[in-house]
């Protein structure tokens, strides 16, 4: 089978199809190297709750549980780290209104039977004494966890070469079959014969050729802007992952910051922009004022993959053959292993797990198979 696609998804499902004595060929120019390498790797699905996604909350809390022996089982075939840390993340608060949003925030969570902490300012300052002072109060969420995203994706081509796993370093340029998957064709001609396509080329997933129209994902890209911090001087280090309005910072174990990200509909750009590094910034400074004193290290830009409804498409599509696994939008690190568990239960055993039933790519079909 083939997998198109060497981001994060792709690279996951990769590997536990692998894992399962099935003959894998992953295709992509530039494995781990587009918006899974532009992300904070943040796995908070309490804290990113919205009114209205109850079953995708759902399906991220699952991959979130899942996530612990995910690791263990990848830096075991990797042999890498691959930068998990149970830290915990801090909504925070800068003014009053800021506040009252924070608060409706944590009555819905509460409703929904989550474990969460309403924090003042002064306990949320206790907890990260780099807070500003203007911090009115917080949630605190000691289950939403982070994982470095870039030791993920070594780890994981690490484990997919030891597992068997082939990579042709191209692009997929179509698909061959009239009534079902035969043959994937990539840009340079390499002809390479399937039964099984999954598709998980990201926001590029929506323009494969040779798939009927109907079978195609609706994905597109939705630019986000990324930035790396690095502290000049000793400063107190940030113990949790730190959740504003308009930016959040994420501490990685070597010392860095990331700040990120802004989402904007701008088709397939990729140029960072003077005004987003300064919006960043502001944003970040103003949650901990000593971003000020800190080096610039890295700017990047990523293109997420968004559906119609910002859910992802996971599981068959109206053409044989051909499985979807995209439009992960914000949540693709987070949603990684129970996407790459719900793959390789459909292309082993044939059944999807009940809980990405709701996350079809067939809802949006025309044409319901």
């Amino acid at each position: 089978m083939v997998v198109v696609g060497g981001g994060v998804i792709g690279l996951s499902a990769a590997w536990k199809l692998a894992d399962r004595g099935v003959s894998v060929t992953l295709v992509d120019d530039r494995p781990g190297e587009a918006a899974s390498w532009a992300a904070a790797g943040m796995l908070a699905p309490v804290t990113e709750v919205h009114y209205g996604e109850e079953p995708l909350l759902a399906l991220a809390r699952t991959s979130a549980d899942l996530y612990p022996q995910f690791v263990d089982d990848l830096e075991r075939a990797s042999g890498l780290p691959a930068g998990y840390s149970r830290s915990g993340t801090l909504a925070v608060a800068l003014d009053a209104d800021e506040n009252a949003v924070l608060k409706e925030l944590h009555l819905f969570q509460l409703r929904l039977g989550l474990e969460v902490e309403r924090m003042k300012s002064a306990a949320c300052r206790d907890l990260e004494p780099g807070l500003s002072s203007s911090v009115r109060g917080g949630i605190l969420v000691p289950g939403d966890h982070q994982i470095d995203n870039r030791l993920l994706l070594a780890a994981l081509r690490a484990a997919c070469e030891h597992g068997g796993v082939h990579f042709v370093n191209d692009r997929v340029a179509e698909l061959n079959g009239r009534e079902a998957v035969e043959e994937a064709v990539t840009e340079d001609g390499v002809r390479i014969r399937c039964r099984t396509v999954v598709l998980a080329a990201g926001c590029w997933s929506g323009s494969l050729k040779g798939v009927p129209e109907q079978a195609l994902p609706p994905v597109r890209p939705v630019k986000g802007q990324i930035l790396q911090v690095r502290p000049l001087h000793p400063v107190p280090p940030l113990e949790h992952s730190i959740r504003g309005t308009d930016a959040y910072l994420v501490p990685r174990g070597d010392g860095r910051v990331v700040v990120g990200a802004t989402v904007e509909e701008l088709g397939f750009d990729t140029r960072v922009t003077a005004g987003a590094v300064y919006e960043l910034l502001r944003a970040a400074r103003r949650m901990v004022p000593s971003v000020d004193d800190m080096e610039l290290i890295e700017t990047s830009c990523g293109l997420r993959p968004g559906s119609p409804d910002n859910a992802p498409m996971i599981g068959p599509s109206a053409h044989d053959g051909l499985v979807i696994a995209t439009g992960h939008y914000r949540n693709g690190i987070l949603l990684a292993p129970v996407t790459a568990d719900a793959l390789s239960a459909f292309i082993c055993d044939g059944e999807l797990p009940e809980n990405v039933a709701p996350f079809t790519p067939q809802r949006f079909s025309r044409r319901p198979r």
